[in-house]
């Protein structure tokens, strides 16, 4: 089992935002964002890079194909928020609170998630690698036909998953709190799992197999 390599984001001195809505294509570099409204704005193959984005508001924000490279992330929150095909590179998302984020087609490349809650999470089709959930819940994900390697859950509920056609290299999740698996549980393949969370998905696992449990 190789773990993870975790992000490692030094910030350089941040230049305060100017304000002003978020432009397709646009090039945000050394920049700190606090508490922006970018409800609906349009920030599609925008490139952020060495940014730092804290309590912004993300509803509806269209961040398709964008890439956000060493940066941080601190108590964003939204619903809805496009990053389809989107690149996260060197990342850390903290305390976030997002809903029905679209996420597919995605690359995660050394990212922390830690703490917060992400709903309805759609990494469809998305590459994952040298990931790390650490203390966040995540409902309902949705992993269908992605490929994680060297992921790990760490102290996080997961709630629901769909691994449907998901490939799994390397990922551990040992250290989640919760697991639960809503479908694809037959491609766990790949990935480490406790004892007492064998038990747990002992009877999803002989339903798979079609193996019935009486007394």
């Amino acid at each position: 089992m190789k773990a993870a390599r975790r992000p490692e984001v030094r910030l350089p001195a941040l230049e305060a935002y100017a304000g002003g809505e978020l432009e397709p294509d646009g090039d945000y570099d050394g920049l700190e964002f606090r508490e922006e409204d970018f409800v609906g704005q349009d920030g599609g193959g925008a490139r952020f890079m060495d940014c730092a984005l804290t309590g912004c508001a993300l509803d509806e924000t269209r961040l398709h194909r964008a890439r956000l490279l060493d940066s941080v992330l601190t108590g964003i929150r939204g619903v809805g928020t496009d990053l389809a095909e989107a690149t996260l590179r060197d990342v850390e998302l903290v305390e976030a609170r997002l809903g029905g984020v679209q996420a597919h087609g995605s690359v995660w490349e050394r990212v922390l998630v830690r703490g917060g809650k992400i709903d309805y999470l759609n990494l469809r089709e998305a590459r994952l690698k040298d990931v790390v959930f650490e203390d966040c819940v995540l409902v309902e994900p949705d992993f269908g036909g992605a490929r994680l390697e060297r992921v790990e859950f760490v102290g996080c509920a997961v709630k629901g998953a769909d691994l449907s056609g998901v490939t799994l290299v390397d990922v551990d999740l040992r250290g989640a709190a919760v697991v639960e698996i809503a479908r694809g549980v037959e491609r766990l393949s790949g990935a480490v799992i406790s004892t007492a969370q064998l038990m747990d998905l002992a009877p999803v696992l002989a339903g798979e197999m079609g193996i019935r449990v009486e007394g």
